[in-house]
């Protein structure tokens, strides 16, 4: 299960990224349009976000992953969470969702976060799988939601 990839933090946007994110988007969701240039700059340059991307070094550093984490202060302390985990379904199994998300634990450590915190659906029975051999634990929770756009 070794991996091939080097994960780094985005700090320009160009084409290659727009074009990732136009692939790797809709293998998450389909609801949700694939951000573009302008979007991907506003994540980019927010000092609360790091968008991380996974690179293949045996394919041409082609960006194969992405995960985003954002960091913010809260009364208790820095806290994280972990969003819009992607891996090019054409690579699964190589290991490279648990390699960005440590990548991402690193760095919020580093970052002196307390917690970082994440959701997936219970369907993503892989994923699942990756957070708790990372160590992330199922909490109880009553998890609401207020949708802002209806």
């Amino acid at each position: 299960m070794t991996t091939s990839v080097r994960i780094e933090e985005v700090a320009i946007v160009d084409d290659e990224l727009v074009d990732a994110f136009a692939l790797l988007t809709p293998q998450l969701s389909r609801s949700s349009p694939p951000p573009g240039r302008s979007e991907l700059e506003e994540i980019v340059a927010d000092p609360g976000n790091h968008l991380l991307i996974a690179r293949d070094v045996a394919d041409d550093d082609r960006i194969v992953g992405t995960t985003t984490l954002v960091t913010f202060r809260i009364p208790t302390g820095m806290r994280a969470w972990i969003e819009d985990v992607i891996v090019d379904a054409a690579c699964a199994g190589r290991g490279i969702s648990y390699d960005i998300n440590r990548h991402a634990l690193d760095l919020a450590r580093s970052l002196g976060c307390k917690t970082v915190d994440l959701t997936s659906r219970p369907s993503r029975e892989a994923a699942n799988h990756v957070y708790k051999k990372l160590g992330f634990v199922l909490r109880e929770s009553n998890l609401y939601r207020f949708d802002l756009t209806t």
